[in-house]
């Protein structure tokens, strides 16, 4: 397979690459204008190419496509990270016209599919817990649940319109040893590590259900060959709920901390009060047991263990 990959810089999108190009059969391109990916993240092999380019500028990325023959393209990128995009909406808007580049460049290269990465966020405070792929209203109202929610419309349009073929993955919070701090996993964990307070926003009782990246990975890479995800959408994450408060215990329990929790005041908007999947579909996709919130907090540490000593 010949799969390009935007936002392959990212925490996923990196994640995905290395997991492709472990097989030699699979030629990967990486597109990321490193405005919050890092090219350290990408995996150092034969069969991968990084090119720094921007999806939502078309002179940049139209090149691109000419210079390829994608057989799959994987549309990770995005403005990403609740606080940064609260402060840059208009950035995040812009996210639109990438998406509307990769897919009018698919449909005229021949491309087989297109995947694209939604969020949970375009279910907006929820209606219903677990959150239903059909079932659950979109309640989006913030800029980046908007913009995912027109990137899904924009799919389900290409499909209509020209048949162009897709899958959108609604990613629930994904957590792994690439992620940056701004993700509230990672941020904990390093803290935790240093034995530093743990800043938590309002009374923590908001809930997540968190997904170790090597899961959210391999249902993706499996959706390739599953008819079950064709022209579909699936909700990619645990089902396993928990507050932001149980999951700063956890950590500081599992890491051996001596953290103290902080309270700060709550956020002004985008923080939601509960997120959990039904993940039914990506459990028949994944085909495997997911890994347990607590194994991969050991995993992640083992690995910035490992970073130090190296």
């Amino acid at each position: 397979m010949v799969v390009l990959i935007t936002g392959g810089a990212g925490n996923i999108g990196s994640s995905l690459a290395d997991s492709l190009s472990k097989d030699e059969n699979n030629f990967v391109v990486i597109v990321d204008n490193l405005s919050t990916g890092s090219i350290e993240k990408v995996p150092k092999r034969e069969n991968v190419i990084f090119i720094k380019a921007d999806a939502n500028d078309f002179s940049d990325i139209s090149v691109i496509f000419g210079r390829f023959q994608f057989d799959y393209v994987f549309h990770y990128a995005a403005v990403v990270g609740v606080q940064r995009t609260l402060d840059n909406p208009l950035k995040v808007l812009n996210d639109c016209k990438g998406i509307e580049n990769v897919l009018k460049l698919c449909k005229n290269s021949g491309v087989k599919r297109v995947f694209y990465s939604s969020s949970s966020e375009v279910y907006g405070e929820p209606f219903e817990i677990p959150q239903n792929e059909k079932t659950t209203p979109l309640n989006s109202k913030l800029p980046y649940a908007i913009v995912k929610n027109i990137g899904e419309a924009y799919c389900r349009s290409y499909y209509q319109e020209f048949g162009l073929e897709f899958t959108i993955f609604r990613f629930f919070n994904t957590y792994g040893p690439n992620q940056s701090e701004d993700f509230v996993v990672p941020r904990f964990l390093k803290k935790a590590l240093n034995n530093e307070p743990i800043e938590i926003y309002g009374d923590g009782s908001q809930t997540r259900s968190f997904c170790f990246v090597n899961d959210n990975i391999q249902t993706c890479i499996n959706s390739i060959s599953s008819h079950e995800a064709l022209n579909e959408v699936i909700n990619v994450g645990s089902d396993l709920e928990m507050t932001i408060l149980e999951l700063a215990d956890m950590i500081i329990h599992v890491s051996g901390s001596k953290s103290k929790i902080v309270h700060l005041p709550p956020l002004p908007a985008g923080d939601m009060t509960r997120r959990c999947p039904d993940n039914s579909k990506m459990k028949r996709i994944l085909n495997r047991n997911l890994i347990p919130l607590e194994e991969g907090l050991k995993i992640m540490i083992k690995e910035y263990e490992n970073r130090k000593q190296s």
